[in-house]
């Protein structure tokens, strides 16, 4: 077995290369211990999806990759290599001119995330101006051009509209626009399908790997939705209380499942694909409190299988060890035992 933080590198040819993130921050009421010991990493022309329970640290963990944090509120550490530049201990100067130009975000909701009182075209233009010396007629011949590769309809007429003018998903498209207006090689989405319905939400997916295929830009996709995972992801990370509980190809992850945690995440998913006789399997009790992560494993209180291990997972947390090449898990169940469990009792509800 091989702990994912002793390994110098998780891939030679990582474009983001994250190693024992951690994000805290401090509140009267104690610690909030947000994103706890994560690592991950991502190549251009691929795509991670970041899945768990709301509150499990996937937002947080792409703010603090933006080093959107102010660190007297928060504390962050570890390390994060955006194409070999290391971002956590850089200047707030240094990390700020690579957003927008070199990695982008496409925030949860484009109506609270777009100024009310500017137009879609000004938004677009301004973000393109902070990194590019052109004119105003330049950068609005450059917001005319992405929406249209984005959708919009009548874009050179569109462009003067404001944000309550468009639909949910033109803004979803806009906030995409915007996001791509510098050609940025790292693009985080957060919940970008969210609250649309689901024709949109498929154009928005198809329009996003058009998109990684032209630039061959690096993808994080932050949802708790598994069908979306299952449609654009290659790689996934399982977080569960600010850890991850599971981290492998999307394949490993639908196929071959080896954390309870998402074996409980996967048996509450409908699934259109073939007939059901069970009923969805809710994951029993509500994640913890990040003030007071129980200690040893955090899911122990939920585990249907935390009797198996003779209370080990209540006082040690179990380290993510490669079970199989690429494919790490941090469960204190043995391998054999885990996919035994898989076969015979668990992959006939999924």
């Amino acid at each position: 077995m091989t702990d994912i933080h002793e390994r110098p590198a998780l891939s030679p040819t990582a474009f983001l290369d994250v190693r024992d993130l951690r994000i805290h921050f401090s509140t009267d009421d104690g610690l909030v211990r947000a994103v706890d010991g994560l690592s991950f990493s991502v190549e251009r022309g691929k795509s991670l999806a970041i899945v768990g329970e709301s509150g499990s640290g996937k937002s947080v963990t792409s703010l603090g990759i933006l080093g959107l944090y102010n660190k007297r509120n928060a504390r962050v550490s570890g390390e994060i290599y955006l194409d070999g530049q290391e971002l956590v201990n850089a200047s707030p100067d240094a990390v700020r001119a690579l957003r927008g130009q070199k990695m982008a975000m496409i925030f949860q909701d484009p109506l609270s995330s777009l100024h009310p009182y500017y137009t879609i075209g000004w938004q677009i233009e301004e973000a393109y101006r902070v990194h590019n010396h052109v004119s105003k007629a330049e950068a609005r011949t450059r917001a005319i051009e992405l929406l249209k590769r984005v959708g919009i309809p009548q874009p050179d007429k569109r462009v003067d509209d404001y944000p309550h003018q468009f639909s949910g998903g033109m803004r979803q498209r806009a906030m995409i626009a915007m996001s791509l207006s510098c050609n940025p090689e790292l693009l985080i989405a957060d919940e970008p399908t969210t609250a649309l319905d689901v024709t949109v939400q498929a154009q928005i997916l198809d329009l996003m790997k058009d998109l990684q295929e032209e630039y061959n830009s690096a993808i994080i996709l932050i949802t708790h939705d598994l069908g979306v995972v299952a449609e654009v992801a290659d790689d996934v990370v399982v977080m569960y209380a600010g850890r991850a509980m599971e981290y492998g190809t999307a394949g490993d992850i639908f196929y071959e499942p080896e954390h309870p945690y998402t074996w409980g995440l996967l048996a509450s998913v409908t699934r259109l694909d073939r007939e059901r006789s069970e009923r969805l399997q809710p994951i029993p009790g509500n994640p913890p409190s990040l003030i007071n992560v129980p200690p040893g494993c955090p899911f122990h209180r939920r585990c249907r299988y935390e009797a198996l291990n003779g209370g080990k997972q209540r006082v040690e947390r179990p380290a993510l060890e490669e079970s199989s090449p690429g494919h790490y898990v941090a469960c204190h169940l043995p391998v054999e035992e885990r996919r035994r469990i898989f076969r015979d009792e668990v992959a006939t509800l999924l």
